[in-house]
């Protein structure tokens, strides 16, 4: 069956609200097509505590953060990745607070951010459909959303944590996992005493994870996902949307998800040499058209996976095998 994604979730901007005896959450107010609803920041703990993922470049999220722990300690600032939604204002929090900023590494230099001015051989997508232009206004809030959630670039942790490594504060236990694929920084986060992990964007209940190369990489993300089906864990907590109740299942829908997704680009393959724009178009048909250049970074990772394997080639007629105008077609 496929992943049933679960919509239905009151994100509370601004508001620091209890999701487990001991987290809480609060949600950025910058609702996007990448980031659902908004940033969902962690707070694990009660008085001495850990905050994870205080969100994209936002001053006023910060602000909140910051007042709704007023005569709370913060020990240590955890970062899942160094997307722009995810990492850029733990400096803030960090200086504000004096809590060190532990994470996997720097961002990867090959790394893209999620978001559209980065996609694929954009100048080259046409869609058949006329674009709306943009107001004055609305070109000012796109340029402002693309400089918060740009890439963190400057990102340095205090600390690096590698697989395996455990942070300590009273009444809570975290081990840190890395788990490559939707970037090679990616870590999720295991919260002992609840038998739960903050999955960040490895696994998220709203939708399937985008995985861009070149750093994105699937088969990374397949290992990386059978590292939390290996686990017994009760609850997934994404960055973005509500919790995941039963973990097992819904992973084992994405992983099977993932295998018929490779299946239908080797049918489509099959028929011909494609382009992705031509997959995309095809298996993607029934989704909103804004989200096909995101699909595409995805299905050019399954291609990739599929050359790595010596199953599929591409047919290179322009700089760069990332061009989603190359055509592929079977090895």
């Amino acid at each position: 069956m496929p992943p049933l994604f679960d919509t239905e979730f009151e994100p509370h901007h601004g508001e620091l609200v209890d999701v487990s005896p001991l987290l809480r959450r609060i949600v950025c107010d910058n609702p996007s097509k990448f980031t659902f609803h908004g940033t969902g920041t962690y707070v694990i703990g009660r008085g001495e505590v850990a905050v994870v993922d205080p969100g994209p470049r936002d001053e006023q999220h910060v602000a909140n953060l910051i007042a709704a722990l007023k005569g709370e300690t913060v020990r240590e600032i955890l970062i899942t990745h160094t997307h722009g939604d995810h990492s850029p204002s733990a400096r803030a929090l960090a200086d504000a607070t004096g809590a060190p900023i532990l994470g996997f590494g720097p961002h990867p230099t090959s790394a893209t951010s999620e978001g559209d001015e980065d996609a694929a051989d954009d100048s080259d997508w046409d869609t058949g459909e006329e674009r709306e232009e943009l107001n004055d206004e609305e070109k000012a809030k796109a340029a402002s959303d693309h400089e918060k959630h740009r890439p963190d670039i400057d990102f340095t942790p205090n600390h690096r944590l590698a697989h395996g490594d455990v942070v300590e504060g009273p009444g809570w236990t975290i081990e840190a996992l890395h788990t490559p694929g939707h970037i090679s920084n990616h870590l999720c986060f295991a919260l002992a005493e609840e038998k739960a992990v903050l999955s960040g964007d490895h696994v998220m209940g709203w939708s399937t994870t985008i995985i861009p190369p070149p750093d994105g990489d699937l088969r990374e993300y397949m290992s990386s996902l059978q590292i939390l089906l290996d686990r017994d864990d009760e609850r997934l907590y994404p960055t973005h949307g509500g919790a995941i109740t039963k973990p097992a299942a819904y992973m084992k829908a994405l992983h099977d998800h993932r295998l018929l997704r490779t299946q239908q680009i080797v049918q489509q393959l099959e028929a011909g040499p494609r382009s992705v724009r031509e997959i995309v178009a095809v298996l993607y048909s029934a989704v909103a058209r804004e989200l096909w250049r995101p699909a595409a970074r995805s299905v050019i990772a399954h291609l990739v996976a599929l050359n790595y394997d010596g199953l599929a080639r591409p047919v290179i007629d322009s700089e760069s095998a990332m061009a989603t105008k190359t055509t592929w077609q079977l090895a």
